[in-house]
């Protein structure tokens, strides 16, 4: 360093103790603190957030499409603990400290945006909205009223709009939640408010044993909803599916029957557009048939399936959605929007998601403001602070248009055909069934297994083999792939394409190092 900057350093130092000096010699105490001045360093946490920047940078958004790097860092739990040192002490510790945390929490963190993440309905990186979550995580607002979010209040206004027109409705009302799961308890709370307005001031009391209706195939939110709403997972009525998961409307019809028959009141029926295991889509026109002759709400989980509404080429998936009352969608699945990203979209213009939700909250809801409080949208919330979720989504929409989301869709469908024929091609591979969707579910049979029959034993053995490979590829850290079983079926592999990061050769990957590492099985 030269001498005109070590005494330029100098300077600033001695600037920095004068004015010290002058907040301590001019100070108001109330009960022994001094409150002149900030207490905050600026600087140091400008540097500081600088510097983290860097690393998040060089760590997470350079190396995430890198597939010579590894998904996963796998440590057993009381090993990771530390490793991280997790304990918070007294005294707070120096930035360097801070900043080598910061490198070990990327470290061991699973690369969700690694091309070889395959494990959930969410995957990749999008860095238009990545962008998104930087500015609101620094500017840090809640949409709940125009007055303190007015950029992001009317940004989610223009998301739900161009939603609504999608599927196929000219009107409509919606909200983004923290998950699906919460979007499809909306719909439950909604559907049952409609049925009986007054069960918000009165409550449960005095009301029929209700009963709504759902797939075999649902989303376990369902049932917690039920439960959480207090109608009971006993009047959770799963109606039997197909053979590719979906819901039979003829069973649907059955149920609505013998409900009424056993005095219980219907009042919702819930139909799935993109089931999480097989990637199922229910048969939405009949089911709305059915929904319409016995005046039953009907509500659409499209969380994982709703993007294909995004593609002139896959939207018959969801033949029939305008006719439902209500539908969630999630745009941090398929289009990548960040999690969470989620929106619960109604066909109403009675203003019937404020009606069921509202309090009134006369220190945020004025009804004497200078603007137009129509704009305060956060009554409609269970919520009081809310994140703006939207803004993300309308990021990714912004930079790639219509068409690029479209192009997203179609590519990752194009890809989850591609696998489905490697896989019929190769020996030692075997699919549940044909897949409509992104969902690829299939069995990898080793060597050792391929000429046995197919009886007890052979069906015992298999349901081995998925989580050793799993394991092996989690500590390999080469990529990550779920399994289950369902229904009946011994564990198997469900491969889910998502990412445009994803290649072919990904797909010739993922095969290949399941037979890799599990051909000793």
């Amino acid at each position: 360093m030269n001498s005109s900057a070590d005494s330029g350093g100098e300077m600033e130092a001695d600037s920095n103790k004068q004015e010290i000096f002058q907040r301590k010699k001019n100070a108001v105490l109330v009960n022994g603190v001094i409150l002149n001045g900030p207490i905050t360093d600026s600087k140091a946490g400008e540097k500081f957030v600088e510097e983290a920047c860097k690393i998040i940078m060089e760590e997470v958004i350079r190396k995430a499409g890198d597939v010579t790097e590894k998904v996963c860092e796998w440590q057993p739990p009381e090993k990771l603990k530390k490793l991280l040192d997790l304990e918070m002490r007294d005294t707070g510790e120096p930035h360097q400290r801070l900043l080598q945390l910061c490198q070990d929490i990327i470290r061991y963190s699973v690369k969700t945006n690694h091309p070889r993440f395959f494990n959930q309905l969410y995957a990749g990186i999008d860095y238009y909205s990545l962008v998104a979550r930087f500015i609101t995580e620094a500017l840090n607002p809640s949409v709940y009223t125009y007055e303190v979010s007015p950029v992001f209040l009317l940004v989610e206004e223009a998301v739900l709009k161009r939603m609504i027109e999608f599927i196929g409705w000219k009107e409509g009302d919606g909200i983004f939640n923290p998950g699906g799961s919460v979007s499809n308890m909306y719909a439950m709370n909604l559907a049952r408010y409609k049925y009986c307005p007054d069960i918000k001031e009165k409550g449960l009391s005095g009301l029929p044993r209700l009963v709504l209706f759902t797939s075999e195939e649902c989303h376990y939110s369902m049932n917690k909803a039920a439960s959480f709403l207090g109608i009971g997972t006993q009047n959770v009525y799963f109606i039997t599916t197909d053979e590719r998961g979906k819901m039979i409307p003829e069973e649907l019809e059955k149920q609505v029957q013998r409900a009424r028959k056993e005095g219980a009141a219907p009042f919702l029926v819930c139909a799935t557009a993109g089931t999480t295991v097989l990637g199922a889509f229910d048969p939405l026109d009949k089911i709305a048939d059915i929904c319409e002759k016995h005046g039953l709400w009907l509500h659409v989980d499209a969380s994982w399936g709703g993007s294909a509404l995004m593609s002139r080429k896959h939207r018959k998936l969801l033949h029939g959605i305008h006719r439902a009352d209500s539908v969630a969608w999630n745009p941090h699945k398929m289009l990548m929007a960040g999690i969470q990203c989620c929106a619960l979209l109604v066909k109403d213009n009675s203003d019937l998601l404020k009606k069921c939700y509202s309090a009134k909250a006369s220190y945020l809801f004025q009804q004497d403001k200078f603007y137009d409080v129509s704009y305060d949208t956060g009554d409609k919330s269970i919520q009081c602070s809310r994140r703006p979720d939207a803004f993300k989504f309308w990021m990714t929409w912004k930079a790639l248009g219509t068409t690029g989301l479209e192009d997203r869709v179609n590519r990752a469908l194009a890809l989850a055909r591609y696998l489905v024929d490697e896989i019929k091609k190769r020996e030692g591979f075997q699919l549940l069934l044909e897949p409509e969707y992104a969902n690829i579910c299939f069995w990898y049979i080793p060597s050792s297994l391929r000429k046995m029959e197919e009886g007890p034993e052979f069906w015992e053995k298999l349901h081995q083999v998925a989580p050793v490979i799993k394991e092996r590829m989690m500590k390999k850290g080469s990529m990550m792939l779920g399994y289950q079983p369902h229904r009946g079926k011994v564990n198997f592999f469900r491969q889910v394409v998502i990412s445009p990061q994803v290649s072919r050769e990904d797909m010739d990957f993922l095969l290949d190092e399941i037979d890799l590492l599990g051909r000793d099985l």
